[in-house]
């Protein structure tokens, strides 16, 4: 990435910053201020969506003939990590953006990336639905081809992250006339027909807007479908989802690296007076410390090797790139229990951070592909069985 400009008068504000710098200005100036409220009212953080926007860091991961970052992955785990340490809903927010980006660099869709990377338009993934739930290769939606040259879509999704609130949606419907299992479209927010359906009042990531919306009769272009009729589950295993498990993984990886940072400051700040020393000075606390930030430093080793393996296309990406957000989410979810077990009462208070960190590290576990569906995906691919579908026949590999 080029860099982007810091508003502001001197020279020293005037200066390009790399990526890393204008996301470490904006969580320092506005992401972590305003955590703690999203969190409490359960509101879009609009104005850090904003502002992450206005530094170029939403436009990262958009080639950069299309006036993009030019980035890739790993800078995207890397904002992800970054914004998972301090708010948990921006991070969700930005995974689900670099996500729904991936489809449309994989198709080359010029004119969709133009318009992203002009301004700050936010995307995100309109998947699962209610009637097929976790599993979001198997929509129910349809798309009925129109006279015209028209599509009309039709469908309940049950959790749109960012609903009402993107501007634009990759939304998976059942194929218009060819074989396989799924269609992707291009759906933007002001598609007559297009509604939020309900409310997010969620145990964590409470601010991410995480609601139902429904399409009735929507019509768009036949344009909008994103790649070949049918193949949309192909382009999102290929393209989707990567990003997405890698993001959230890393996610993940920051809350871990946050947590381990308010324990060792609440072990050094509490005293036990009676005893004349602080709680740093207790081998147990210590103790349950240093497993806490080598679960962390576990965590971010792994999505590194991910990233590393994806990048030289090595023969153990896919495998890798299957387990690293089910690791993650459940390392995750144990630190931050081990994190409540050191930090003790005063993390049990809504003031503490580690109390909305708890809660936020058990989304991963739910959010499609869940922690049992990636496990059944890499038992799977270990077996040499297709990730989906009956399992029949002999597997690739097998004795006769």
């Amino acid at each position: 990435m080029a860099g982007v400009t810091r508003p502001g008068g001197g020279f020293r504000e005037r200066m390009t910053m790399s990526y890393q710098d204008a996301l470490a200005r904006v969580i320092d100036e506005v992401i972590a201020p305003g955590a703690a409220e999203v969190d409490r009212a359960g509101e879009f953080p609009g104005r850090q969506v904003a502002e992450l926007g206005e530094a170029g860091l939403l436009k990262l991961t958009i080639p950069a003939e299309f006036g993009g970052g030019g980035e890739g992955l790993r800078a995207a785990a890397h904002v992800t990590r970054e914004l998972g340490a301090v708010c948990g809903s921006t991070a969700m927010i930005v995974t689900m953006h670099y996500a729904a980006v991936a489809a449309r660099v994989a198709r080359d869709m010029k004119e969709a990336l133009a318009e992203l990377a002009n301004g700050s338009r936010l995307a995100t993934l309109a998947f699962s639905e209610a009637g097929s739930r976790s599993h979001f290769w198997a929509p129910l939606s349809t798309a009925t081809a129109g006279e015209d040259g028209s599509v009309r879509l039709d469908a309940a999704k049950s959790w749109v992250t960012s609903a009402g609130e993107a501007a634009l949606y990759v939304w998976s419907s059942r194929p218009l006339a060819a074989e396989g299992p799924m269609t992707l479209w291009l759906v933007p927010r002001d598609a007559d027909g297009l509604s939020v359906t309900g409310t997010f009042d969620g145990l964590g990531l409470r601010g991410n807007a995480s609601a139902p919306m429904t399409a009735r009769e929507v019509t768009v272009p036949r344009a909008a479908m994103i790649g070949a009729d049918g193949a949309g589950l192909d382009l999102a295993l290929s393209a989707v989802l990567p990003v997405f498990l890698l993001c959230t993984a890393a996610m993940s990886a920051g809350l871990m690296r946050r947590l381990a940072q308010e324990t060792a400051g609440h072990l050094r700040r509490t005293q036990l007076r009676h005893l004349g020393r602080s709680l740093a000075q207790q081998e147990q606390p210590r103790a349950q410390l240093a497993r806490l930030q080598i679960e962390a430093d576990r965590t971010w080793a792994l999505v590194s090797e991910t990233l590393a393996a994806v990048e030289d296309g090595r023969a153990d990406a896919q495998l890798l790139v299957l387990e690293v957000k089910a690791a993650a989410g459940e390392a995750a979810a144990e630190a931050a229990d081990l994190a409540l077990r050191a930090c003790g009462g005063a993390a049990f208070r809504k003031e503490s951070p580690v109390e909305r960190l708890f809660r936020d590290s058990r989304a991963a576990r739910v959010m499609a592909p869940t922690t049992e569906a990636l496990h059944d995906f890499i038992g799977r691919a270990l077996c040499g069985l297709p990730l989906l579908g009956e399992v029949t026949g002999t597997p690739a590999g097998a004795a006769s």
